[in-house]
């Protein structure tokens, strides 16, 4: 009987898994820190694959101390780091560049120019606010995707055979988790990425221009709760049905119980949010 839920908690300093069972309460617990990349002043990456690697220990290490097997999990669901940004391989899964991390700043100077930009007749970062709700800053993942797109000659080189892929941290892990077959992420993820319309919850092609970041690229969008693709029985020991995805901190609302118009809440992590 599958009377499990698992929870993957991908983090900005460590992958976490938990396991609850269906009354919510915690049967076990496992974390794996992994490595922190600096090779310039305000530059922040991470391997992928460590980030992946790290991802099926804890998934394995919270099964084994909790005495279940993959086939006693009804579902699973994905937390992450947001804004993070990888660009992948679609034949092969691998990443073209490490993953450049939300706090990162190299595109700080890139952001000044397109601030003194117009998106038609009008100031762009007073265009990308209405639409997006952000400003433009290198916080946040499209400044992030052109600069791999510009710097890292395989992604030229599969973008033009059609073979390349984008995506937050949720993306990836999943296309990890399904063998390719899902390329989605949640509206949550999406809408930090400077190229979401919150108002028509797709992707903005204005937006994807005025970056220089092709649409079809980037995944499909859904909402929090939906069918996110069935992780491979390969890598647990049983198929795995996604059903959640959530950034982090959009998570971390829901679970201190913010549920009532005005309710707020801080985190004190890697940043402060």
């Amino acid at each position: 009987m599958a009377d499990y839920i698992l929870a993957i908690d991908q983090g900005t300093t460590s992958s976490r898994a938990m396991i609850f069972d269906l009354k919510g309460q915690v049967v076990a617990i496992d974390q794996q820190e992994f490595k922190q990349s600096f090779p310039h002043e305000g530059w922040v990456e991470h391997d992928p694959e460590e980030i992946w690697q790290s991802v099926c220990h804890v998934v394995k290490g919270a099964l084994a101390k909790a005495s279940l097997q993959a086939s006693d999990i009804r579902g699973l669901g994905i937390t992450n780091q947001r804004e993070t940004t990888v660009l992948w391989d679609q034949e092969t899964g691998q990443s073209v560049y490490p993953a450049i991390v939300w706090q990162d700043r190299r595109t700080a100077d890139h952001c000044k120019t397109l601030k003194a930009k117009s998106i038609g007749q009008e100031d762009a970062d007073a265009v990308v606010k209405q639409k997006t709700g952000l400003l433009i800053d290198p916080y946040f993942s499209a400044t992030k995707m052109n600069w791999i797109l510009e710097n890292a000659p395989q992604a030229k080189a599969l973008l033009q055979k059609q073979q390349l892929r984008a995506g937050t941290i949720d993306s990836y892990l999943i296309w990890k988790l399904t063998n390719g077959q899902s390329h989605v992420t949640d509206a949550t993820n999406a809408c930090r990425t400077n190229l979401f319309n919150i108002h028509t919850q797709e992707w903005d092609e204005e937006l994807c221009d005025f970056f220089q970041v092709p649409s079809d690229i980037l995944p499909e969008v859904k909402d929090c709760a939906a069918d996110f693709g069935v992780c491979d029985e390969s890598y647990f020991g049983a198929a795995l049905p996604i059903a959640g995805v959530a950034g982090d901190q959009h998570a971390a609302l829901i679970g201190q119980a913010c549920f009532k118009e005005g309710m707020s809440k801080c985190t004190y992590g890697t940043g402060c949010f």
